[in-house]
């Protein structure tokens, strides 16, 4: 499956306005019925708010993986089962996610892959984060993402990448 109207590999103008180094985004409908997007809305919302207006996602809250075969990149995005569930009803909202293949404590919330050449780069060890795109999914195109983030429509998490 080729997934990508919904991730990318560019630049990202509000961040780099120079039009560096390319970033990996992937958009995420805050308003889509998948159980993993719905999860990773509420993850979202627990984010910890550091200075005002800017939150912080612990690597154990949402993390993503780069995962290669042949031509195609792909990338997992996780976290632990134990932070989805805050009240019974979410035991069965949850349940179907699958177990992550890396670490059986996670469960894998979105995997989007494309095909590319491009390779995440890596600084001390650590590879390149991953830039989610919060948005409500009615946009059409990249552009449009970035616009609706300018005006302050949708929004960009930084999850850390194995």
């Amino acid at each position: 499956m080729d997934d990508s109207a919904r991730m990318w590999i560019t630049p990202v103008p509000a961040l780099d306005p120079d039009g560096g180094e390319p970033a990996v985004l992937l958009g995420h409908d805050y308003a889509s019925r998948d159980a993993g997007e719905r999860a990773i809305s509420r993850l979202l919302d627990r984010g910890h708010e550091g200075e005002e207006g800017v939150f912080y996602l612990l690597p154990f809250d949402l993390s993503a993986r780069y995962e290669r075969t042949g031509d195609r990149l792909a990338v997992v995005v996780t976290t632990s089962r134990q932070l989805l569930v805050k009240e019974p009803a979410d035991l069965a909202d949850f349940a179907d996610l699958p177990v992550d293949g890396a670490d059986d404590d996670r469960v894998v919330l979105l995997r989007r892959e494309i095909v590319t050449d491009f390779v995440p780069a890596e600084q001390d060890g650590e590879k390149q984060p991953v830039l989610l795109i919060d948005h409500d999914g009615s946009a059409s195109s990249l552009a449009e993402l970035f616009d609706r983030f300018e005006a302050g429509e949708a929004g960009i998490a930084v999850l850390n990448a194995e």
